[in-house]
C-alpha cells in the first residue's frame, strides 16, 4: 500500500509535485472537494536575510535631515523678514488678499448659477448670498486695473507697492487689515453723512406741494421731529409710506440734486443709470431685510453682521454696543416687512428718517472725534494682534 503511494504515478508524488509548481491543490472529499494551500518547507526552512542597517549613518541622515528643515521653515521669519521686511509685508497681503477674492470669485460664480437655475431668482438667496451678490460686483471694478496692469511684464514690481500705499482706492476689503477696515469704514461713513442733511432739505422743501393731501399733517410732524433733533417712530413713518409712491417723493419724481444725494447716502457714483441704480440699490436692500427676516431676524445675527448692516443702511457703527445695533436694525426692519413694493423710494429715504440724529452720526461729523476713533480702532486692533 505505501510502495504503491510513493510511486511515480502515486498519490504522495503527485502531491509534491502540486506542491512544487503551484502550492495550490485539491483532496477528493466524499460528496465535496476542498481547496488547500500548502507552504513549501524549502522556503520556511530559509530564515529571512535582514538588511544591515548602519545606526550610525542613520542617525547623522536624521540630524543631517532635521536640521536641514528647520532651517528651511524658519528661514522666511529669520532671515527674509529681518532683511526684506517690506517686501515680506506685501507679499503676505497680497498672498492672502488673492486667496480671499478667489473664494469670494468662486461663491460668486456660483450665486449666479444659482440664480439661473431657479425661476424665483434672487429671492430664493440668502442674505450673505445677497450681500456678495450687489458687493462683488463693485470690488472686481475696484481691483481690476491693478490685476490687468500687474500682468504685463514687469509692471507687477510697480504695482503691487503702488496698491501697497494707497490700499483705500486699489485693493478692496480682501486686502485690508483689521485696523484699515474700520479706519476706511469712518471714512466711508463721514462721506456718505455729508449728504444727510441735503437730502433732509428736500424732504423739507415738498411739504408745499402736499398742502391737500391727507398726510400733510401726519407728514409734517415728521418733518419737524427730524428738525428738533429727534427721530419719528416707526408707525409714523409707516402711516406716510403711501407719499413715497406718488409725486413729491416717488424716485420717478425727485429732482436731479435730490437724486445725486441720494446716491451719495448709499456710496453710489453719480454717473449714468442714476434712477435706475437706485432703484436697483432699494431692491437690494429690500431683499437683504427680507432675508434677514426669513432668517431669525436681527438678534441671529452676530456683531460683526450687525456692524456690517447698520453700516450699509446708514448708521455708523463705531462703538456701539450690539444691544443697541440690533434694537435699532429691528426698528427698520418693522418697516422693510410690511413696506408695499411701489414704495421702495421709502426704503432710500429711511437712513435720513431713522438715522439722521442719531448720536453715531452727529459725532462723526467732527473732525476730533474721527481722529480720536481712529486712534481708538488702530490701539483696539493692534492690542487684539
Amino acid at each position: 500500500m505505501i510502495r504503491s503511494l510513493c510511486r511515480p504515478n502515486g498519490a504522495c508524488y503527485l502531491v509534491s509535485q502540486a506542491v512544487k509548481k503551484s502550492n495550490r491543490f485539491i483532496l477528493p472529499h466524499p460528496g465535496i472537494y476542498h481547496q488547500v494551500i500548502w507552504r513549501s518547507y524549502a522556503d520556511e526552512a530559509q530564515p529571512q536575510e535582514k538588511k544591515a542597517v548602519n545606526p550610525e549613518v542613520s542617525a547623522v541622515k536624521q540630524f543631517v535631515f532635521k536640521k536641514y528643515f528647520a532651517y528651511v521653515q524658519n528661514y522666511t521669519s529669520n532671515i527674509l523678514e529681518k532683511q526684506f521686511p517690506d517686501a515680506i509685508r506685501i507679499y503676505r497681503v497680497f498672498s492672502v488678499g488673492i486667496k480671499d477674492f478667489i473664494a469670494d470669485f468662486k461663491e460668486f460664480y456660483s450665486i449666479l448659477n444659482k440664480i439661473n437655475a431657479s425661476p424665483k431668482g434672487l429671492p430664493r438667496l440668502t442674505r450673505k448670498e445677497l450681500e456678495l451678490y450687489y458687493q462683488f460686483p463693485k470690488d472686481m471694478f475696484t481691483i481690476a486695473p491693478v490685476l490687468l496692469i500687474s500682468a504685463l511684464p514687469f509692471m507687477n514690481y510697480v504695482m503691487f507697492p503702488l496698491a501697497y500705499m494707497f490700499p483705500y482706492q486699489l485693493l478692496t476689503h480682501h486686502f485690508w487689515s483689521l485696523q484699515q477696515k474700520s479706519e476706511f469704514l469712518l471714512r466711508e461713513q463721514k462721506k456718505r453723512l455729508s449728504y444727510n442733511k441735503s437730502v433732509f432739505q428736500h424732504l423739507q422743501s415738498q411739504l408745499d406741494i402736499l398742502c391737500v393731501n391727507r398726510l400733510h399733517g401726519k407728514w409734517s410732524q415728521v418733518i419737524s421731529k427730524l428738525g428738533s433733533g429727534l427721530h419719528p417712530t416707526t408707525q409714523e413713518v409707516l402711516d406716510c409710506q403711501s407719499l413715497f409712491g406718488h409725486i413729491p417723493y416717488s424716485l420717478n419724481a425727485l429732482s436731479t440734486s435730490h437724486v445725486k444725494s441720494l446716491l451719495k447716502i448709499h456710496a453710489m457714483h453719480t454717473g449714468w443709470r442714476r434712477k435706475t441704480r437706485l432703484r436697483q440699490k432699494a431692491k437690494a436692500i429690500y431683499l437683504m431685510d427680507c432675508a434677514i427676516l426669513r432668517e431669525g431676524g436681527a438678534e441671529a445675527l452676530n456683531y460683526d453682521e450687525l456692524r456690517y448692516a447698520c453700516a450699509l443702511r446708514g448708521l455708523n457703527p463705531t462703538n456701539m454696543r450690539q444691544k443697541d445695533m440690533t434694537e435699532w436694525l429691528m426698528a427698520w426692519l418693522r418697516i422693510t416687512d410690511v413696506i408695499n413694493p411701489d414704495n421702495l423710494s421709502l426704503v432710500l429715504h429711511c437712513p435720513v428718517l431713522l438715522a439722521y440724529n442719531h448720536t453715531n452720526n452727529w459725532i462723526l461729523r467732527r473732525p476730533s472725534f474721527l481722529e480720536t476713533a481712529l486712534k481708538k480702532t488702530s490701539a483696539s486692533s493692534s492690542s487684539s494682534s
